[in-house]
Protein backbone atom coordinates (compact mmCIF):
# COMPACT_ATOMS: atom_id res chain seq x y z
CA UNK A 1 0.00 0.00 0.00
CA UNK A 2 0.86 3.76 -0.68
CA UNK A 3 3.11 5.52 1.76
CA UNK A 4 1.97 9.48 1.11
CA UNK A 5 2.76 11.43 3.70
CA UNK A 6 2.75 15.55 4.94
CA UNK A 7 5.70 17.58 4.95
CA UNK A 8 7.35 20.72 5.78
CA UNK A 9 6.86 22.83 2.89
CA UNK A 10 8.90 25.64 1.71
CA UNK A 11 6.59 27.76 -0.32
CA UNK A 12 7.02 31.55 -2.10
CA UNK A 13 5.28 34.17 0.04
CA UNK A 14 1.37 34.49 -1.22
CA UNK A 15 2.04 37.85 -2.86
CA UNK A 16 4.69 36.55 -5.15
CA UNK A 17 3.58 33.28 -5.67
CA UNK A 18 2.36 33.96 -9.16
CA UNK A 19 5.52 35.51 -10.34
CA UNK A 20 7.49 32.31 -8.93
CA UNK A 21 5.78 29.49 -10.39
CA UNK A 22 7.41 28.22 -13.15
CA UNK A 23 6.85 25.49 -16.16
CA UNK A 24 9.00 22.55 -15.20
CA UNK A 25 12.82 22.93 -16.53
CA UNK A 26 13.01 20.82 -19.09
CA UNK A 27 10.02 22.20 -21.76
CA UNK A 28 12.56 24.73 -22.19
CA UNK A 29 15.93 24.86 -24.61
CA UNK A 30 18.64 26.93 -22.83
CA UNK A 31 17.64 30.28 -24.45
CA UNK A 32 14.19 29.61 -23.97
CA UNK A 33 14.54 29.75 -20.17
CA UNK A 34 16.82 32.44 -20.21
CA UNK A 35 14.58 34.98 -21.97
CA UNK A 36 11.57 33.71 -19.78
CA UNK A 37 13.72 34.59 -16.67
CA UNK A 38 14.36 38.01 -18.27
CA UNK A 39 10.87 38.31 -18.63
CA UNK A 40 10.05 37.21 -15.11
CA UNK A 41 13.16 37.71 -12.74
CA UNK A 42 11.14 35.99 -9.98
CA UNK A 43 10.57 32.88 -11.84
CA UNK A 44 12.07 29.49 -9.61
CA UNK A 45 13.04 28.33 -13.68
CA UNK A 46 16.52 31.24 -12.84
CA UNK A 47 16.95 27.94 -9.55
CA UNK A 48 15.91 25.20 -12.39
CA UNK A 49 18.05 26.29 -14.54
CA UNK A 50 20.84 28.49 -12.80
CA UNK A 51 22.64 28.32 -16.14
CA UNK A 52 20.12 31.55 -17.01
CA UNK A 53 22.40 33.63 -14.39
CA UNK A 54 25.52 32.82 -15.71
CA UNK A 55 27.36 33.79 -19.24
CA UNK A 56 26.52 32.08 -22.14
CA UNK A 57 29.55 30.36 -22.53
CA UNK A 58 28.94 28.58 -18.96
CA UNK A 59 28.70 24.68 -19.64
CA UNK A 60 24.90 23.76 -18.76
CA UNK A 61 26.67 20.81 -16.64
CA UNK A 62 29.85 22.82 -15.05
CA UNK A 63 29.43 22.81 -11.55
CA UNK A 64 29.22 26.70 -10.79
CA UNK A 65 25.47 25.74 -12.04
CA UNK A 66 24.49 23.60 -9.54
CA UNK A 67 26.17 26.01 -6.87
CA UNK A 68 24.46 28.98 -8.48
CA UNK A 69 21.17 27.30 -7.63
CA UNK A 70 21.44 26.61 -4.10
CA UNK A 71 22.63 30.02 -4.16
CA UNK A 72 19.84 31.71 -5.14
CA UNK A 73 17.36 29.12 -2.90
CA UNK A 74 19.23 29.82 -0.16
CA UNK A 75 18.56 33.72 -0.91
CA UNK A 76 15.25 33.59 -1.55
CA UNK A 77 14.68 31.53 1.89
CA UNK A 78 17.03 34.16 3.32
CA UNK A 79 15.02 37.54 2.69
CA UNK A 80 11.54 36.19 2.85
CA UNK A 81 10.48 35.33 0.01
CA UNK A 82 10.12 32.03 0.60
CA UNK A 83 8.20 30.81 3.96
CA UNK A 84 8.78 27.19 5.70
CA UNK A 85 5.78 25.70 8.00
CA UNK A 86 5.68 24.93 11.25
CA UNK A 87 4.00 21.77 11.30
CA UNK A 88 3.88 18.73 8.44
CA UNK A 89 1.06 19.64 5.71
CA UNK A 90 -0.75 18.23 2.80
CA UNK A 91 -1.99 20.89 0.27
CA UNK A 92 -4.81 20.80 -2.59
CA UNK A 93 -3.48 22.02 -6.12
CA UNK A 94 -6.37 22.35 -8.49
CA UNK A 95 -5.45 23.59 -11.79
CA UNK A 96 -7.89 24.34 -14.65
CA UNK A 97 -7.34 24.73 -18.20
CA UNK A 98 -10.00 25.69 -20.82
CA UNK A 99 -12.94 25.57 -18.13
CA UNK A 100 -12.06 21.83 -16.80
CA UNK A 101 -10.41 21.21 -13.47
CA UNK A 102 -7.81 18.44 -11.77
CA UNK A 103 -7.14 18.25 -8.61
CA UNK A 104 -3.98 16.89 -6.67
CA UNK A 105 -2.74 16.35 -3.20
CA UNK A 106 0.83 17.71 -2.67
CA UNK A 107 2.71 15.41 -0.41
CA UNK A 108 5.72 13.35 -0.05
CA UNK A 109 6.06 9.67 -1.74
CA UNK A 110 8.39 7.26 -0.47
CA UNK A 111 11.63 6.00 -2.62
CA UNK A 112 10.93 2.24 -0.95
CA UNK A 113 7.70 2.51 -2.75
CA UNK A 114 9.49 3.63 -5.85
CA UNK A 115 11.74 0.45 -5.49
CA UNK A 116 9.39 -1.81 -4.55
CA UNK A 117 6.84 -1.53 -7.31
CA UNK A 118 4.28 -0.02 -5.34
CA UNK A 119 5.11 3.23 -7.08
CA UNK A 120 4.60 2.32 -10.49
CA UNK A 121 6.32 3.39 -13.76
CA UNK A 122 6.00 2.98 -17.37
CA UNK A 123 8.89 4.65 -19.01
CA UNK A 124 13.05 4.26 -19.05
CA UNK A 125 15.22 7.04 -18.44
CA UNK A 126 18.24 8.23 -19.46
CA UNK A 127 21.16 8.84 -17.33
CA UNK A 128 22.53 11.83 -18.57
CA UNK A 129 19.33 13.25 -17.40
CA UNK A 130 18.86 11.62 -14.29
CA UNK A 131 22.33 13.11 -13.25
CA UNK A 132 21.54 16.11 -14.16
CA UNK A 133 19.04 16.18 -11.66
CA UNK A 134 20.71 14.53 -9.30
CA UNK A 135 23.68 17.11 -8.86
CA UNK A 136 20.37 19.73 -8.67
CA UNK A 137 19.00 17.78 -6.23
CA UNK A 138 21.80 17.01 -4.18
CA UNK A 139 23.65 20.54 -4.88
CA UNK A 140 19.82 22.56 -3.42
CA UNK A 141 19.20 19.82 -0.22
CA UNK A 142 16.03 20.17 -2.08
CA UNK A 143 13.50 18.83 -4.14
CA UNK A 144 12.00 21.57 -6.36
CA UNK A 145 9.76 20.01 -9.56
CA UNK A 146 7.23 17.82 -8.14
CA UNK A 147 6.56 14.37 -9.81
CA UNK A 148 3.13 14.17 -11.33
CA UNK A 149 1.84 10.71 -9.90
CA UNK A 150 -1.73 9.02 -10.53
CA UNK A 151 -4.28 6.80 -8.80
CA UNK A 152 -7.73 5.19 -8.57
CA UNK A 153 -9.70 7.74 -7.37
CA UNK A 154 -10.95 7.27 -3.80
CA UNK A 155 -14.46 8.47 -2.34
CA UNK A 156 -12.75 9.56 1.37
CA UNK A 157 -10.04 11.38 -0.41
CA UNK A 158 -12.60 12.89 -2.51
CA UNK A 159 -14.59 14.29 0.55
CA UNK A 160 -10.90 15.21 2.46
CA UNK A 161 -10.31 17.20 -1.11
CA UNK A 162 -13.63 18.67 -1.22
CA UNK A 163 -13.71 19.83 2.65
CA UNK A 164 -10.16 21.77 2.18
CA UNK A 165 -11.88 23.65 -0.66
CA UNK A 166 -14.65 25.39 1.29
CA UNK A 167 -11.52 27.30 3.08
CA UNK A 168 -9.59 30.24 1.65
CA UNK A 169 -7.08 29.60 -1.11
CA UNK A 170 -3.40 29.95 -0.42
CA UNK A 171 -2.94 30.82 -3.70
CA UNK A 172 -5.11 31.66 -6.42
CA UNK A 173 -3.76 32.94 -9.86
CA UNK A 174 -4.14 32.41 -13.07
CA UNK A 175 -0.57 32.16 -15.20
CA UNK A 176 0.50 33.64 -18.22
CA UNK A 177 -0.49 30.57 -20.48
CA UNK A 178 -4.22 30.93 -19.12
CA UNK A 179 -3.92 28.14 -16.77
CA UNK A 180 -5.98 28.90 -13.36
CA UNK A 181 -3.97 27.95 -10.25
CA UNK A 182 -5.58 27.39 -6.89
CA UNK A 183 -3.86 26.19 -3.53
CA UNK A 184 -5.00 24.94 -0.06
CA UNK A 185 -3.12 23.85 2.79
CA UNK A 186 -4.56 20.65 5.16
CA UNK A 187 -3.00 21.10 8.65
CA UNK A 188 -5.40 20.47 11.21
CA UNK A 189 -3.93 17.04 13.13
CA UNK A 190 -7.31 15.05 12.70
CA UNK A 191 -7.52 15.66 8.31
CA UNK A 192 -4.07 15.19 8.19
CA UNK A 193 -4.66 11.53 9.93
CA UNK A 194 -7.35 10.69 7.73
CA UNK A 195 -5.90 12.14 4.44
CA UNK A 196 -2.49 9.51 5.55
CA UNK A 197 -5.19 6.63 6.02
CA UNK A 198 -6.64 7.15 3.13
CA UNK A 199 -3.69 6.77 1.13
CA UNK A 200 -2.63 3.93 2.85
CA UNK A 201 -5.78 1.83 2.08
CA UNK A 202 -4.51 2.81 -1.91
CA UNK A 203 -2.47 -0.25 -3.05
CA UNK A 204 -0.48 1.17 -6.20
CA UNK A 205 0.30 5.28 -7.66
CA UNK A 206 1.56 5.43 -10.77
CA UNK A 207 4.30 7.92 -12.68
CA UNK A 208 2.23 9.86 -15.17
CA UNK A 209 4.75 12.64 -15.65
CA UNK A 210 8.41 13.25 -14.53
CA UNK A 211 10.26 9.55 -14.49
CA UNK A 212 13.55 11.42 -14.68
CA UNK A 213 12.33 13.50 -11.49
CA UNK A 214 11.40 10.50 -9.73
CA UNK A 215 14.35 8.85 -10.66
CA UNK A 216 16.46 11.02 -9.85
CA UNK A 217 15.19 12.01 -6.42
CA UNK A 218 15.51 8.17 -5.36
CA UNK A 219 19.32 7.96 -6.31
CA UNK A 220 19.95 11.42 -4.09
CA UNK A 221 17.68 9.06 -1.61
CA UNK A 222 19.84 6.14 -1.73
CA UNK A 223 23.07 8.25 -1.87
CA UNK A 224 21.88 9.93 1.61
CA UNK A 225 21.55 6.79 3.21
CA UNK A 226 24.89 5.93 2.46
CA UNK A 227 26.31 8.86 3.69
CA UNK A 228 24.15 8.30 6.93
CA UNK A 229 24.67 4.61 7.90
CA UNK A 230 22.23 5.32 10.84
CA UNK A 231 19.61 6.58 8.76
CA UNK A 232 16.21 5.13 10.34
CA UNK A 233 13.75 6.20 7.67
CA UNK A 234 11.98 8.89 8.97
CA UNK A 235 14.15 11.25 7.19
CA UNK A 236 13.14 13.87 4.42
CA UNK A 237 15.38 12.24 1.78
CA UNK A 238 13.89 9.04 2.12
CA UNK A 239 10.60 10.55 0.14
CA UNK A 240 10.08 12.83 -2.80
CA UNK A 241 7.96 15.48 -3.53
CA UNK A 242 4.71 14.37 -5.57
CA UNK A 243 1.43 15.60 -6.36
CA UNK A 244 -1.19 12.94 -6.73
CA UNK A 245 -4.45 13.36 -8.81
CA UNK A 246 -7.52 11.19 -9.39
CA UNK A 247 -7.47 9.08 -12.50
CA UNK A 248 -11.25 10.22 -12.98
CA UNK A 249 -9.50 13.47 -13.54
CA UNK A 250 -6.83 13.34 -15.91
CA UNK A 251 -6.69 14.09 -19.33
CA UNK A 252 -3.76 12.78 -21.92
CA UNK A 253 -3.80 14.36 -25.01
CA UNK A 254 -2.29 13.38 -28.72
CA UNK A 255 1.44 13.28 -29.09
CA UNK A 256 1.65 12.93 -32.47
CA UNK A 257 4.32 12.13 -35.34
CA UNK A 258 5.82 13.57 -37.90
CA UNK A 259 8.35 12.50 -40.23
CA UNK A 260 11.30 13.72 -42.76
CA UNK A 261 10.79 11.88 -46.12
CA UNK A 262 8.88 8.70 -47.24
CA UNK A 263 11.96 6.37 -47.07
CA UNK A 264 12.88 6.61 -51.12
CA UNK A 265 9.36 6.10 -51.97
CA UNK A 266 6.80 8.26 -54.61
CA UNK A 267 3.78 9.83 -52.35
CA UNK A 268 1.92 7.20 -55.06
CA UNK A 269 3.82 4.63 -53.89
CA UNK A 270 3.65 5.61 -49.84
CA UNK A 271 -0.56 5.48 -49.85
CA UNK A 272 -0.17 2.30 -52.01
CA UNK A 273 2.42 0.18 -49.09
CA UNK A 274 0.00 2.38 -46.31
CA UNK A 275 -3.31 0.42 -48.15
CA UNK A 276 -1.80 -2.59 -47.79
CA UNK A 277 -1.97 -1.80 -43.62
CA UNK A 278 -4.96 0.47 -43.19
CA UNK A 279 -7.43 1.54 -44.81
CA UNK A 280 -7.32 4.36 -46.15
CA UNK A 281 -9.90 7.57 -46.84
CA UNK A 282 -8.84 11.20 -48.17
CA UNK A 283 -10.72 13.61 -46.37
CA UNK A 284 -9.53 16.93 -48.10
CA UNK A 285 -8.00 19.77 -46.99
CA UNK A 286 -9.23 20.21 -43.18
CA UNK A 287 -7.57 18.98 -40.50
CA UNK A 288 -8.27 14.93 -39.84
CA UNK A 289 -8.51 14.80 -35.88
CA UNK A 290 -8.94 10.48 -34.69
CA UNK A 291 -12.16 10.33 -32.90
CA UNK A 292 -11.41 6.46 -31.80
CA UNK A 293 -8.79 4.20 -30.87
CA UNK A 294 -7.38 2.64 -34.20
CA UNK A 295 -7.58 5.24 -36.39
CA UNK A 296 -4.68 7.97 -37.13
CA UNK A 297 -4.79 11.20 -38.89
CA UNK A 298 -2.36 12.01 -41.95
CA UNK A 299 -1.16 14.77 -43.56
CA UNK A 300 0.57 14.03 -46.98
CA UNK A 301 1.56 16.72 -49.72
CA UNK A 302 -1.26 19.60 -48.67
CA UNK A 303 -4.14 17.08 -48.45
CA UNK A 304 -5.65 15.16 -44.78
CA UNK A 305 -6.22 11.22 -45.11
CA UNK A 306 -8.06 8.94 -42.34
CA UNK A 307 -6.08 5.59 -42.06
CA UNK A 308 -8.06 2.57 -39.56
CA UNK A 309 -5.56 -0.19 -38.83
CA UNK A 310 -6.55 -3.92 -39.47
CA UNK A 311 -4.58 -5.15 -37.18
CA UNK A 312 -6.57 -7.01 -34.76
CA UNK A 313 -5.64 -6.86 -31.01
CA UNK A 314 -3.71 -9.12 -29.21
CA UNK A 315 -4.30 -8.30 -26.02
CA UNK A 316 -0.70 -6.96 -25.17
CA UNK A 317 -1.06 -3.72 -23.72
CA UNK A 318 1.76 -2.58 -25.23
CA UNK A 319 1.28 -3.88 -28.54
CA UNK A 320 -2.14 -2.66 -28.54
CA UNK A 321 -1.38 0.94 -27.94
CA UNK A 322 -2.03 3.23 -30.75
CA UNK A 323 1.67 4.08 -30.67
CA UNK A 324 2.45 0.68 -31.32
CA UNK A 325 -0.09 0.01 -33.75
CA UNK A 326 1.81 2.95 -35.81
CA UNK A 327 5.50 1.99 -35.34
CA UNK A 328 4.98 -1.99 -36.05
CA UNK A 329 2.80 -1.62 -38.91
CA UNK A 330 3.55 1.79 -40.69
CA UNK A 331 6.83 3.66 -39.46
CA UNK A 332 9.20 0.77 -39.21
CA UNK A 333 8.08 -1.41 -41.88
CA UNK A 334 7.35 1.10 -44.52
CA UNK A 335 9.25 4.60 -43.31
CA UNK A 336 11.90 2.74 -42.29
CA UNK A 337 12.11 4.01 -38.59
CA UNK A 338 13.92 1.29 -36.83
CA UNK A 339 14.14 3.35 -33.05
CA UNK A 340 12.33 6.43 -32.80
CA UNK A 341 14.24 7.14 -29.49
CA UNK A 342 17.27 7.27 -32.03
CA UNK A 343 16.60 8.36 -35.55
CA UNK A 344 16.91 11.52 -36.43
CA UNK A 345 13.94 11.15 -39.08
CA UNK A 346 10.82 11.17 -36.64
CA UNK A 347 10.06 14.55 -34.35
CA UNK A 348 7.20 14.41 -32.06
CA UNK A 349 4.95 17.27 -31.69
CA UNK A 350 2.98 17.50 -28.03
CA UNK A 351 -1.04 17.44 -28.77
CA UNK A 352 -1.29 20.89 -27.08
CA UNK A 353 0.27 22.49 -30.37
CA UNK A 354 -2.89 21.61 -32.52
CA UNK A 355 -3.00 19.74 -35.86
CA UNK A 356 -2.11 23.24 -37.17
CA UNK A 357 1.33 22.82 -35.93
CA UNK A 358 1.88 19.66 -37.84
CA UNK A 359 0.68 21.33 -41.54
CA UNK A 360 3.55 23.72 -40.45
CA UNK A 361 5.68 21.43 -39.88
CA UNK A 362 4.91 19.63 -43.21
CA UNK A 363 5.86 22.99 -44.92
CA UNK A 364 8.96 23.84 -43.65
CA UNK A 365 10.77 20.70 -42.64
CA UNK A 366 8.96 17.55 -42.32
CA UNK A 367 7.05 15.25 -45.47
CA UNK A 368 4.53 13.38 -43.70
CA UNK A 369 2.42 13.83 -40.29
CA UNK A 370 -0.03 11.58 -37.95
CA UNK A 371 -2.17 12.73 -35.86
CA UNK A 372 -2.67 10.22 -32.98
CA UNK A 373 -5.94 9.69 -30.99
CA UNK A 374 -4.52 9.47 -27.23
CA UNK A 375 -3.54 6.80 -25.11
CA UNK A 376 -5.77 6.56 -22.10
CA UNK A 377 -4.99 6.86 -18.32
CA UNK A 378 -6.21 3.16 -18.14
CA UNK A 379 -4.03 2.23 -20.99
CA UNK A 380 -0.86 3.63 -18.71
CA UNK A 381 -2.07 1.95 -15.95
CA UNK A 382 -2.40 -1.46 -17.83
CA UNK A 383 1.09 -0.95 -19.65
CA UNK A 384 2.29 -0.17 -15.73
CA UNK A 385 0.29 -3.15 -13.80
CA UNK A 386 2.15 -5.24 -16.56
CA UNK A 387 5.38 -3.96 -15.23
CA UNK A 388 5.87 -2.91 -19.38
CA UNK A 389 7.38 0.24 -20.97
CA UNK A 390 5.52 2.46 -23.00
CA UNK A 391 7.25 3.58 -26.58
CA UNK A 392 8.41 6.47 -26.09
CA UNK A 393 6.34 9.96 -26.27
CA UNK A 394 3.31 8.30 -26.14
CA UNK A 395 1.50 10.35 -23.80
CA UNK A 396 1.13 13.98 -23.14
CA UNK A 397 -0.32 15.52 -19.74
CA UNK A 398 -2.17 19.10 -19.60
CA UNK A 399 -1.99 21.34 -17.67
CA UNK A 400 2.25 20.76 -16.55
CA UNK A 401 2.64 21.16 -12.97
CA UNK A 402 4.65 24.62 -11.52
CA UNK A 403 7.86 24.32 -10.47
CA UNK A 404 8.57 26.45 -7.08
CA UNK A 405 5.46 26.72 -5.79
CA UNK A 406 6.52 23.57 -3.21
CA UNK A 407 9.92 22.97 -2.02
CA UNK A 408 11.26 19.18 -0.17
CA UNK A 409 14.27 20.11 2.11
CA UNK A 410 16.19 16.79 2.56
CA UNK A 411 17.14 17.64 5.66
Amino acid sequence: MAIVKPFLCVRPEPGIASRVAALPYDVYSRAEAKAETEREPLSFLRIDRAETQLPDEVDTYADCVYEKAKELLTGMMEDGSFLQETVPCYYVYELTMDGRSQTGIVACSSIDDYASGVIRKHENTRADKEMDRIRHVDACNAQTGPIFLAYRARAEIRGIVDGAKEQEALYDFVSPDGIGHRVWRIGEPGQVRALEAAFSQVPSTYIADGHHRAASAVRVGLKRREENPGWRGDEPFNYFLSVLFPDDELMILDYNRVVKDLNGMTAEEFLEAVSGKFSVERTGGAPFRPGRKGTFGMYLDGCWYRLETRREPSGDPVEDLDVSVLQDTLLGPILGIGDPRTDTRIGFVGGIRGLSELERRCREDMRVAFAMYPTSIGELFQVADASSLMPPKSTWFEPKLRSGLFIHLLT
